[in-house]
């Protein structure tokens, strides 16, 4: 179920928004968390239901590592840390079969000529996202920062639908105050208001803007054999900004929906292609994957605290690593080098006190990321090299003949669309600005209502959301 169809905006959202708070006014506690961790795998169910016992399953034994972790079953007599790496690589290996084992065989085949048979297994919905969640539950667990020893608590920690498909990948102490507390058991009009303003924005993000550039970006990458310089230009530039736009658009969504249940998940988009530098970006770019990347990677492979040298290696296995998170395959590697790459060079530029005007130093940014971002997007090294063709090794000549060719060169109307998104990314408040200065006003509400009306004449279109396949 997507958050962009009539049926979650219309059905599922409403009827467990009333069911929850007529429970609540009922002093039903219990019963509307469990009516929210039902409701949140039945929304996940939707997409396909057999691999609702996986994800139970993972929470399940989740949950009792977590508990040995904090000592709550006294019983249990195994040395914490051994239990914790048991924990961990129970996770991962959970993660690994279903989204790697694929790209190992390959590669194994490859490198030894040999015959094993693919097994073809489709990737659970949410896998990557879920269980980065329940690891970093277990380290928080043996850190001693966790206290929640009830399973239906757990349960809602992990299963939360806002945040279940694609993040944001929150944190148990982050969650499970704001369910408990006592002020949010009752309905606020502040949030709900804020809470459809967001959602609006979002919706409007993802139907209008992501998915029109997604015409052109998956007719560049996966349909024209040959890219002209313009046409690939276009083509990056389109996913750039359809990426953006998706899953600024999914978080907002995400985010406006928990607030119409009181709960304010933690910001995850703050306009990342403002960027001066690559460290900037990833302070920026889906914020709580950094977190994540940095608190249970980067700092225990000893961060910046042991030599330059250290630290250099130690940014570029965070970032392969992160790479390989997106997805199973060489170019998203290849991605996470270059993006560790260029946090050394960062690094080494900082540390012999260069500087450079900010518009440059914007310029180049950009730029790195948009040409990094095509082999992100890219389901081959072919069609990585023939995009990354067209940007730069095109001659004017060739340029010509080859648009003189082609009947479908972009129109005027993308180039417009694409000044558009550029101004809008760098030079309008993002939505978690507006969440600051949000007042429920009759000029809110009517651009509320306008931006759900024309999202909505948009949403017969074909539409994905990028980070259901990560």
């Amino acid at each position: 179920m997507l958050f962009n169809s009539y049926l979650f905006i219309f059905t599922f959202l409403p009827l467990t928004f009333f069911l929850y708070f007529f429970l609540l006014e009922k002093r039903l506690i219990v019963g509307a968390k469990g009516l929210l961790i039902f409701g949140s795998l039945f929304f996940y169910s939707w997409w396909d239901i057999a691999y609702l016992p996986l994800i139970l399953s993972s929470m399940l034994f989740n949950y009792m590592v977590g508990n040995s972790l904090n000592e709550n079953f006294k019983k249990v007599k195994i040395h914490k840390k051994s239990l914790l790496i048991f924990g961990i690589i129970g996770n991962i290996s959970l993660l690994g079969y279903f989204k790697y084992t694929d790209f190992l065989i390959e590669n194994f085949n490859f490198a030894f000529d040999g015959s094993v048979p693919l097994l073809h297994l489709a990737l659970p919905l949410a896998i990557s996202f879920f269980t980065f969640q329940q690891i970093a539950y277990l380290v928080d667990s043996y850190r001693r920062e966790t206290a929640e020893y009830d399973f239906l608590n757990y349960a809602l920690f992990v299963t939360f639908f806002p945040q279940l498909i694609a993040g944001p990948i929150v944190h148990h102490s982050e969650m499970m105050p704001q369910f408990a507390s006592k002020w949010n058991l009752v309905k606020k009009y502040k949030n709900i208001a804020l809470g459809i303003f967001i959602f609006s924005m979002g919706l409007f993000k993802k139907v209008v803007i992501a998915d029109t550039f997604a015409v052109w970006a998956t007719k560049g990458f996966d349909t024209l054999e040959i890219l002209t310089f313009v046409e690939a230009w276009v083509t990056s530039l389109s996913y750039t900004f359809q990426l953006y736009f998706d899953f600024s658009g999914y978080t907002d969504m995400a985010i406006g929906t928990a607030l119409l249940f009181n709960i304010k998940l933690p910001i995850n988009f703050n306009s990342p292609y403002k960027a001066l530098d690559i460290q900037d970006f990833w302070r920026r770019w889906h914020i709580t994957l950094s977190r994540f990347l940095r608190d249970y990677i980067y700092i225990p492979l000893g961060g910046n605290r042991k030599g330059s040298l250290r630290t250099y290696v130690n940014l570029m296995a965070t970032f392969i690593l992160g790479g390989i998170w997106h997805g199973a395959g060489w170019t998203f590697v290849f991605w996470g080098f270059l993006h560790g790459l260029a946090l050394v060079i960062h690094r080494l530029w900082e540390s012999l006190g260069f500087t450079m005007p900010k518009f440059l130093a914007w310029f180049i940014t950009f730029n790195f990321i948009n040409i990094a971002w095509v082999f992100f997007r890219a389901k081959e090294w072919s069609d990585a090299t023939k995009v990354l063709k067209g940007m730069f090794l095109t001659t004017p000549e060739l340029a010509t003949k080859l648009s003189v060719l082609s009947s479908k060169e972009p129109s005027e109307k993308l180039y417009i669309f694409l000044s558009l998104a550029l101004i809008i990314s760098l030079f309008i408040p993002n939505s978690m600005q507006w969440r600051v200065s949000f007042k429920g006003t009759t000029r809110y509400m009517v651009v509320t209502a306008v931006t759900l009306l024309f999202s909505m004449y948009f949403m017969h279109r074909p539409t994905e959301f990028l980070y259901f396949n990560f």
